[in-house]
């Protein structure tokens, strides 16, 4: 419940880099016992703001106030020492160290020389019962999944006497069930009077979990509304400042009147996948379903020749594709968007033109050299076609937005020229307007002939997108439903081991 009076306010908040404004002159105030959500597309200044909040960089200019006391700028400790803490998308957990380790590091209870093991243990007992966590203590973090390390650092931070707890996408990597258990978690910390920011692109956790809203948007404050009294293509609008195609469905029988192109045979890999047949026709979007750890991965990695497997085959156009070779897949003119792309699609230290020229460098080749005009004329043709937002094709990968970065993925892959594109979950941590471009993208891509398959744990992304969906459980199809008749409900329902009802 909203307590009265603002627990934090901004007011004026500004910061550059190298003299792009990264953030201009944003005031907002979260309210205490609050869950204020932050939206806006990649590159509207999130991350500047809430680093700002939790004292990691310092404002130009600008004050923040806890209480009516003005936070030192730039102070990591101030902040700390006023109860802000911040949960990062990437984790700032030790993971060989246990869960008692984890949550005092640094901060260690001693009784004289020597720490207070019991001390500490009766501590973290306390803070996982507040949260209503029941979590083994001594078991290293390694062994936990991403959504209990997450508990672990809302842990810590409540061990700090945090008052306003910042969350950074924190159900990016996470199941349909995980993240229900995480949303009834902060809900506790709300009634318990913590304040939390809740940072995503996922716009249904806004409404499904948020009091207010602050909506910001290349750098600026464009509004902050109360849930209740804006809509979901409202809320699009304030964030991309025009309107965004809503998903809408997709799935036809068109994909399915052309050619097979990829046929998979009983495909099966120990403690990984099992029997698993299928066909995809040219033209036509296969999803493919499932909770976390149900194989679906594992089977695109199996086809692209990134794993091996034990027994099965895997054909296109008729041809049988031999086992574990990336060389013979890319050559039949198939092509892989991992779900990591930044660890396994792109190389971020490289620019974007090195990036997109990666997978066809030997048709840059001349005389056994690079051809620099050949490579900047198809850097070019990519980045219109894609519509690619970068200052340039020298700027780092890195510099760039989740967005741009995945479309920086497919253009390397697009220039390749492939028949069968597999993507896996192709829009994660994507802002909205950048996920409706790679939708219409993925759309043209099978008007124009080419297979796709999609895997996504985004259940509206897959009944828009999809001509049909298979669903996976256990590393085995669960089912097949067409695309056109599909909806959440039979799509969970064949996720979920029979007897476990699944989370609404």
């Amino acid at each position: 419940m909203i307590m009265p009076g603002p627990l934090v306010q901004i007011e004026n908040l500004s910061r550059s880099f190298g003299g792009v404004h990264a953030l201009g002159g944003v005031s907002f105030d979260i309210a205490a016992g609050e869950v204020h959500g932050l939206c806006g597309e990649n590159g509207a200044g999130k991350s500047t703001l809430i680093k700002c909040l939790a004292g990691v960089i310092e404002p130009d200019r600008g004050t923040i106030r806890v209480e009516g006391t003005t936070l030192r700028p730039g102070d990591i400790h101030a902040a700390e020492q006023a109860g802000i803490a911040a949960i990062y998308q990437e984790s700032t957990s030790f993971l060989d160290l246990d869960l008692v380790d984890n949550l005092f590091v640094g901060r260690e209870i001693r009784r004289g020389l020597l720490l207070d093991r019991a001390a500490m243990e009766g501590e973290a007992r306390a803070v996982l019962q507040r949260l209503g966590l029941d979590l083994e203590l001594d078991r290293p973090l390694r062994e936990l999944s991403v959504a209990q390390r997450q508990m672990v650092e809302m842990a810590r931070a409540l061990l700090r006497d945090c008052r306003l707890l910042i969350m950074d996408e924190p159900t990016a990597s996470l199941s349909v069930r995980e993240t229900e258990i995480l949303m009834a978690v902060v809900r506790r910390l709300r009634r318990d009077g913590v304040s939390v920011l809740y940072v995503t692109h996922r716009l249904p956790e806004v409404f499904d979990l948020c009091d207010r809203v602050t909506v910001l948007r290349d750098g600026h404050h464009v509004a902050t509304t109360v849930t209740g009294a804006i809509d979901h293509d409202g809320l699009i609008q304030q964030m991309v400042g025009r309107e965004v195609e809503t998903l809408t469905r997709h799935g036809t029988h068109e994909g399915r009147t052309r050619d097979v192109l990829l046929k998979i045979e009983n495909l099966t890999s120990e403690n990984r996948f099992s029997g698993i047949s299928f066909d995809l026709h040219a033209g036509e979007i296969l999803g493919i379903g499932g909770l976390v750890g149900a194989g679906r991965s594992e089977v695109a990695r199996a086809i692209f020749g990134i794993d091996t497997y034990d027994g099965g085959t895997i054909s296109l156009a008729g041809q049988p594709l031999p086992m574990g070779s990336i060389r013979a897949s890319m050559d039949a003119g198939i092509a892989l968007v991992p779900e990591d792309r930044q660890h396994e699609g792109l190389v971020l230290p490289m620019t974007v033109r090195e990036n997109l020229s990666m997978a066809i460098l030997p048709e840059l080749i001349r005389h056994v050299l690079i051809s620099p005009r050949r490579e900047a004329e198809r850097t070019a043709e990519q980045m219109e076609r894609l519509n690619v937002r970068a200052a340039g094709p020298e700027m780092a990968t890195s510099s760039l937005s989740g967005g741009n970065q995945q479309k920086v993925v497919l253009g390397k892959w697009l220039a390749n020229h492939p028949r069968l594109l597999i993507l896996d979950e192709p829009t994660r941590g994507v802002d909205v307007g950048a996920k409706a471009e790679i939708h219409r993208l993925v759309r043209e891509f099978a008007a124009g002939g080419m297979a796709t398959l999609v895997i996504s744990s985004d259940l509206p992304e897959l009944l828009a997108l999809c001509d049909r969906i298979l669903v996976m459980r256990g590393g085995e199809i669960a089912g097949e439903l067409d695309g056109a008749g599909a909806d959440e409900e039979s799509v969970m329902r064949l996720a979920f081991p029979a007897g476990e009802e699944p989370v609404a």
